[in-house]
């Protein structure tokens, strides 16, 4: 059932843009470590070539992912259909973070909504991806995306956020560095 790909073609790339949910996946290199797990949702995910894709990654709790992407550069999302033909879609490659002042931020930066919270923006060059049945997940109807992480990170403010961040978001809960700066 699983088929596995070479590129993002045009009929993977719908399916993507369908999709109001993905997941991210990373771990560190010790074996004690956490592997992360993180839902995503909002508009924050973009397809940028067959084999590129990136999305914007508010500020929350944790930033587990950008410690591992410093670590050793693995990643993996994935799209599940809820609605419609069930579809289980999983890219594979290495991630990259970039931050505000990477000189591929603007660029990046102009595909999204200016959202109050932008922590990065996690670019993953994709190595391979596969598909499967997605026979057993549950149908589920889309309602709205909640809109209580944005409201956080407007109220807090830009220096709440700046100083959240460096509380909270400069190591991993394994304690590895995240590439977050003053």
């Amino acid at each position: 059932m699983a088929k596995f790909l070479e590129r993002i073609d045009d009929k993977i790339r719908r399916f993507i843009g369908e999709q109001k949910m993905f997941f991210t996946a990373s771990a560190p290199l010790a074996a004690a470590g956490r592997v992360n797990l993180s839902p995503k949702g909002i508009d924050t995910f973009r397809v940028l070539d067959d084999r590129t894709v990136c999305y914007l990654d508010l500020t929350g709790s944790g930033n587990e992912t950008a410690a591992h992407l410093a670590e050793n550069g693995r990643l993996t999302v994935m799209f599940c259909s809820f609605a419609g033909a069930p579809l289980i879609l999983r890219l594979y490659g290495r991630g990259a973070v970039v931050h505000r002042n990477s000189p591929k931020w603007p660029e990046l930066a102009a595909l999204f909504d200016d959202f109050p919270g932008i922590r990065q923006i996690i670019v993953l060059h994709v190595e391979s991806l596969q598909t499967s049945c997605g026979y057993a997940v549950p149908v589920y109807e889309f309602k709205e995306d909640r809109d209580q992480l944005i409201e956080w990170a407007a109220k807090k403010g830009a220096d709440g956020i700046e100083e959240y961040r460096r509380e909270k978001n400069r190591t991993s809960i394994d304690g590895l560095p995240t590439g977050l700066s003053d």
